[in-house]
């Protein structure tokens, strides 16, 4: 499975918790279109099935997330 950068994951996170948070106060169509197209792009990138599954694989994959990432030491 082709794995999606962390600064993708990183924006696409953002981005869905910001509309999250829009929508909880505004609930127009487009929020949640845009939602919803953040929700299918994160979990295709993620090979999940559903939004709440997808976030927590999303930030799995970031740099820091695990207590042995070695993704910023130098080889």
């Amino acid at each position: 499975m082709l794995m999606a950068h962390p600064a993708v994951l990183r924006n696409l996170i953002e981005q869905y918790d910001a509309l999250r948070i829009l929508h909880a106060e505004d609930g127009s169509p487009e929020v949640r279109q845009r939602m919803d197209d953040i929700a299918y792009t994160l979990c295709v990138a993620t090979g999940t099935r559903d939004i709440d599954a997808a976030l927590i694989a999303a930030r799995h994959q970031l740099p820091g997330a695990r207590p042995h990432d070695d993704s910023l030491i130098p080889t």
